[in-house]
């Protein structure tokens, strides 16, 4: 089989890459601490967990918008903003090729090339994550951050309940989204090709 190789990850996308899963790691684990602390117990010390969280929620959000720049100035914006036609159809078929035609063996219905780094699922899911859903994560954790700066009532509720009940729920899906993530990267031609990724900028498959 010809193996064919793309460069498709330049090095600016691969540190961002790397950064924004520390940081969102960090982020999960100490929100889910300070989430669940009480009194006698917490997992990570409370004040160990407001440093650590305000301290990766600026760094992601610094690093957000490196990506936000990087995609208007760069060719990996393209892979964003350029959508197909026909796109429900699409994504049915993508999901019945994870569903049922990846434990077939079967081709992949939408290949990557270097015009098309993403299958139409994916990149359905990339633009409401970073572009819908880190957005709303971002600004409720400001809100959250300086609660004196915002509204005492936000749709007729406290304005403090609001940004942190918006805060858990987009972080809660970003959560899943983060898990789905990480196991569709498991299905390359080997459990750690696409991975491999990631640190040298190249898809690899066999053809």
């Amino acid at each position: 089989m010809a193996n064919k190789r793309l460069y498709l990850y330049p090095v600016w996308i691969r540190l961002w890459h790397v950064i924004n899963a520390l940081t969102f790691l960090a982020l999960l684990f100490t929100g889910i601490s300070l989430h669940f602390a009480s009194a006698e117990h917490s997992l990570i010390p409370f004040q160990v967990s407001v440093g650590i969280h305000n301290v990766c929620a600026i760094i992601l959000s610094f690093n957000f918008g490196v990506f936000v720049i990087g995609n208007m100035f760069t060719g990996n914006g393209m892979y964003y903003r350029k959508w197909r036609k026909n796109l429900w159809p699409k994504l049915w078929k993508q999901f019945l090729f994870y569903a049922i035609g990846i434990f077939k063996g079967g081709p992949h219905p939408f290949p990557i090339t270097k015009k098309q780094k993403f299958n139409p699922l994916q990149k359905v899911s990339y633009v409401f994550a970073m572009y819908f859903g880190m957005p709303l994560l971002i600004i409720s954790g400001i809100a959250l951050m300086f609660p004196e700066k915002i509204s005492n009532s936000i749709f007729k509720i406290s304005g403090l309940l609001f940004y942190d009940t918006l805060h858990i729920i987009v972080g809660f899906v970003l959560s899943i989204f983060l898990v789905i993530h990480l196991y569709t990267c498991t299905l390359g031609d080997k459990p750690g090709t696409l991975f491999k990724s990631m640190i040298n900028g190249y898809h690899e498959e066999h053809e």
